[in-house]
């Protein structure tokens, strides 16, 4: 069966647990893609710890559990923030490196955090904060990049570049400073020579039209290049995360990991999105929004025949249930998120009623979008029935200065639901 990445919906481990990684990173070892990224709560913007996942095919989700846990004290202890998790590999030492963004619950002790792990999916030891000149880098979105010859760079918010030492446990030079001020999110990677860096813009857990810029040094001269996605996408309602080198039947190609965030609830329904990344005379770009395609061969994912389940509603309790039977499959649900929506309870309940599958599903977006909101995993044959359900509640969030963002509603949108071709719908 070829595999599909599904954007914008949960994915599901092998365990059946939403995939909880966030402000990621992908390393590749070998023919395995490892997954690091912020274990989130529902309750509270705190550090939870950070997670490691594997795969193959960007599908078959395997969780290799907590790469890092929460310290008892310290920069990662109680009542503290890790964020923006990446992980490198010393080209000297072969041990692989954590960086992290610490911080207090108020966001007014910024600080770069090390840990480092024999093995890619081990558990990573702390080892503090990350050095520069003897003084802790005081800096809070960050992002990691390692060139063609195995250098490794920390990239910080506002735009700077720090080169770190050999093992990657020290920054070792400043090599651009302030390239990109009011920038936050940094991802970087180098195409024909070239380097190309992309930044967020400052709206909390909102999302921007994101940007970048390009130079023939990592030291500089940077330009700024504009957006690489259409004015008013919001970048296709992400933030920019990671970039990292995906193989395909074609060969190597960039791909953008973004996140795609759901405050509060971050650990149930906030998810990611992967596209590839299109260079074209110094320029890039992601040419086109896939809700779903097959890394293999580059192919948009065609939607299988949708079939009706009109349900719209802002009530905490109200539903709809579809039964239908499968010889094996996926279930999939469409609706609309608008910047009314709100969240909503999808289960999949077998024969016996139980619950076989569930998940939260965020119906928020401040550019409208329909299409995909949930993605079964793959159901065993028999009978099961779709219930759906509206929990009366929306996401809502403030900066610093008071400015609210989030959405204006609670509204709950699907109208149709469909299933694999092998399966079957149940009306007789």
């Amino acid at each position: 069966m070829e595999r599909v990445i599904w954007n914008g919906v949960p994915w599901f481990d092998r365990d059946g647990n939403v995939v909880n990684a966030h402000g990621a990173c992908i390393v590749r070892e070998g023919d395995v893609y490892y997954l690091f990224g912020e274990y989130k709560t529902n309750d509270e913007n705190r550090y939870n710890g950070f997670s490691c996942y594997s795969t193959r095919d960007f599908e078959d989700w395997k969780f290799e559990g907590m790469a890092l846990s929460a310290e008892a004290g310290g920069l990662l202890g109680p009542g503290r923030i890790g964020e923006r998790v990446k992980v490198v590999k010393s080209a000297v030492t072969g041990k692989y490196v954590m960086l992290m963004h610490t911080d207090d619950l108020n966001y007014s002790d910024p600080c770069i955090g090390v840990a480092v792990c024999d093995t890619i999916n081990g558990s990573y030891t702390f080892a503090g904060p990350l050095l520069y000149k003897g003084e802790k880098v005081r800096k809070w979105d960050m992002g990691t990049f390692v060139d063609e010859d195995g250098t490794a760079y920390l990239l910080t918010h506002e735009g700077n570049i720090y080169r770190l030492n050999a093992e990657c446990t020290e920054a070792e030079e400043l090599v651009a400073e302030n390239i990109a001020p009011g920038g936050e999110s940094p991802a970087m990677c180098r195409y024909g020579g070239k380097y190309y860096i992309m930044f967020s813009q400052k709206t909390s857990w909102e999302r921007n039209d994101n940007y970048y810029l390009t130079a023939d040094n990592i030291a500089g001269p940077w330009v700024m290049k504009g957006l690489f996605c259409p004015e008013g996408s919001l970048t296709y309602n992400t933030q920019c995360s990671y970039i990292f080198d995906c193989q395909t039947a074609e060969g190597s190609i960039k791909m953008y990991l973004g996140d795609r965030w759901s405050y509060p609830r971050q650990a149930s329904a906030a998810t990611l999105v992967m596209l590839p990344l299109a260079f074209e005379g110094g320029n890039m770009r992601i040419s086109r929004y896939m809700q779903a395609w097959r890394p293999a061969d580059g192919s948009e994912w065609r939607e299988p025949c949708i079939r009706p389940l009109a349900f719209c509603s802002d009530v905490k309790g109200e539903g709809r249930q579809a039964e239908f039977c499968v010889s094996g499959g996926r279930v999939y649900l469409f609706g609309a998120a608008s910047d009314e929506g709100g969240y909503c309870r999808v289960e999949i309940r077998n024969s016996e009623g139980r619950a076989v599958n569930e998940a939260v599903i965020d119906f928020y977006s401040a550019v409208p979008m329909k299409g995909l909101r949930y993605v079964s995993p793959e159901l065993k044959s028999g009978e099961y029935t779709l219930c759906v359900t509206a929990l009366g509640e929306s996401g809502e969030w403030f900066q610093k200065d008071g400015t609210r963002f989030g959405s204006k509603g609670r509204r709950v949108d699907i109208y149709g639901f469909a299933a694999e071709l092998d399966s079957i719908e149940k009306d007789c």
